[in-house]
């Protein structure tokens, strides 16, 4: 039977096709209903299509399809092509009886379960390309669920067919000998899909992580997989490439469990990200990240370098809304130890970022007061930071140093750093006030716990355990020694050496209480002792 070229069909600007408009119409739905429409000669027409799914050659075979009185083989390589061709051109029952391609589609796509995992990623693949078609996310759906649970239940990839697609050999799967042993090699056998799952796009990944979630895989493995995705994507391609990988994998591992998280990779991706400009939605998520577990942070972590275009040597910006991030859920959210932890990284941080001559008075300031005062049991880091500042800014006003000052717990100062505060003329004359202040209430409780150590152990039954008066005597001799009268001079120079003497006695009566723990100390143990033995009873007459 002779063939009449009838029908010119332009595919989406690729290449044009000569077809029987009958052959074809016979099967496409779409191409009947339109040329029921035609009102002129129905010969010699043109079809232009700009949006067909696959392109020239899926037309190519879906004219086969035509041509072959409905058959074709369909296979893993092509069914993604022929299953949205097919959708396209409305190739259902209601057109072609028991011979149409969206149904034979939907038959092979039941047999997915069979398929081998190279098969499954070559249509995952093609699925990916037709993603800007409609009704292309159907069977991408299927397999992607269908992965999945492969992923789920085995510890490899099952065995490829003898028989494979040309197709397959253009991507890396684990099909492949020298690939399975490659990937042996370099990841545990919980691991081994990582170098598989490179061929998803970005959107992709998403929809795929999202459901390795609900089905409760280990967030570990997850977050290392994407991390993995995001070192292997961002060694290539454009700037707006890597940004859209970056932003995927940053929102991606937002929604797991921050605590199976990498805090060494966050930091390998947050610098990548700083040159990305990437969104600040992603931006926050991945400093609140951070912040969430700043205790795990080091000195190296933190010293980043500032902006491009900006004075100051780092960025400190950045290190203030980690903390914010790390204070988000309050104290009562972070334990002691944490705290206690991060105020340790941080004095080391400011002592690096306090001779910055362009560092702002606010900024220094933001930093020494950015945790509570529990944080730290001494504020000796702070006053060493405190006056290297002071020294770098020398221009500084005495209203400016006051409020720098204000970080400062003078109760929270040695007695050798209060001495030295004393002496330092690069601090407002106030702040030794402060300081002498609170060495005198300092001094005033110890002398008050002295004292009823003092009456404890003059008492009968402290005497009588202890047994040595003389060192009873001596310390009260010298607490009566340190209890006079603690009126502060009003010169500066008196001042200093006031507060001097004042250390002195502050550590003399550190060594007292001491002195008198060890007694109590000692009374207790006796009073236990004695309590524990057991009364000897008499002797019987005999």
């Amino acid at each position: 039977m002779a063939v009449c070229c009838d029908l010119e069909v332009d595919v989406n600007g690729e290449e044009t096709f000569m077809v029987d408009k009958k052959v074809i119409a016979s099967y496409c739905g779409r191409l009947r209903k339109l040329f029921g429409k035609s009102t002129g000669s129905t010969r010699n027409l043109k079809v232009i299509f700009n949006d067909f799914p696959g392109g020239a050659g899926n037309f190519e075979l879906l004219s086969r399809f035509c041509y072959n009185n409905g058959r074709i083989d369909i296979t893993p390589s092509n069914i993604s092509f022929l299953h949205s061709a097919a959708q396209f051109m409305e190739m259902n029952n209601s057109v072609s009886g028991t011979h149409n391609l969206l149904e034979e589609t939907e038959k092979s796509l039941k047999g997915m379960n069979y398929w081998a995992w190279s098969e499954l990623l070559i249509t995952i693949k093609q699925c990916q390309d037709l993603l800007p078609f409609p009704n292309s996310s159907g069977i991408l759906e299927k397999c992607v669920d269908s992965l999945i649970g492969r992923m789920a239940t085995s510890s490899e990839p099952s065995p490829c067919p003898s028989t494979s697609s040309p197709d397959s050999s253009g991507v890396r799967f684990s099909c492949d000998t020298r690939s399975t042993e490659s990937l042996k090699n370099s990841f545990s056998r919980a691991t081994w899909w990582f170098e598989d799952l490179l061929v998803l796009s970005t959107n992709l990944v998403g929809m795929v992580i999202k459901s390795m979630v609900l089905r409760k895989f280990d967030h570990v493995i997850i977050s290392r997989f994407l991390f993995y995705y995001q070192k292997s994507k961002c060694y290539t391609g454009t700037s707006d490439e890597k940004r859209n990988v970056v932003e995927t994998v940053i929102d991606i591992l937002y929604i797991l469990d921050w605590n199976s998280v990498s805090f060494k990779s966050l930091f390998g991706i947050l610098r990548v990200a700083l040159n990305l400009n990437i969104s600040k939605c992603s931006r926050t998520k991945l400093e609140s990240m951070i912040g969430s577990q700043m205790d795990q942070a080091t000195l190296d972590n933190l010293l980043i370098p500032s902006p491009y275009g900006m004075n100051y040597l780092y960025n400190v910006k950045l290190v203030l809304r980690f903390l914010k991030a790390f204070l988000h859920g309050g104290t009562s959210q972070t334990s002691p130890t944490q705290l206690r932890k991060v105020a340790s990284l941080m004095d080391l941080y400011i002592a690096e970022v306090a001779p910055d001559p362009c560092l702002k008075p606010s900024k220094f300031l933001a930093l020494t007061m950015a945790l509570p005062d529990s944080a730290r049991d001494s504020y000796d880091r702070i006053y060493r930071a405190t006056d290297m500042y002071l020294q770098v800014h020398t221009g500084l006003s005495e209203e400016e140093k006051m409020k720098i000052c204000c970080a400062l717990n003078y109760e929270k100062l040695s007695a050798e750093a209060c001495i030295h505060l004393s002496q330092n003329k690069r601090f407002p004359s106030k702040s030794a006030v402060q300081a002498l202040m609170s060495q005198q209430v300092k001094l005033k409780s110890l002398l008050k716990t002295t004292d009823k150590m003092k009456c404890y152990i003059d008492s009968p039954s402290g005497v009588s355990e202890i047994g040595r008066k003389g060192k009873k005597n001596e310390a009260s001799e010298q607490i009566v020694l340190y209890a006079g009268k603690l009126d502060p001079p009003t010169n500066n120079e008196k001042l200093r050496a006031h507060l001097q003497g004042m250390q002195w006695r502050v550590t003399e009566l550190e060594k007292i209480c001491l002195k008198m723990q060890t007694q109590m100390t000692k009374i207790m143990k006796s009073r236990v002792s004695s309590h524990s033995t057991p009364r000897s009873l008499p002797k019987l007459c005999s």
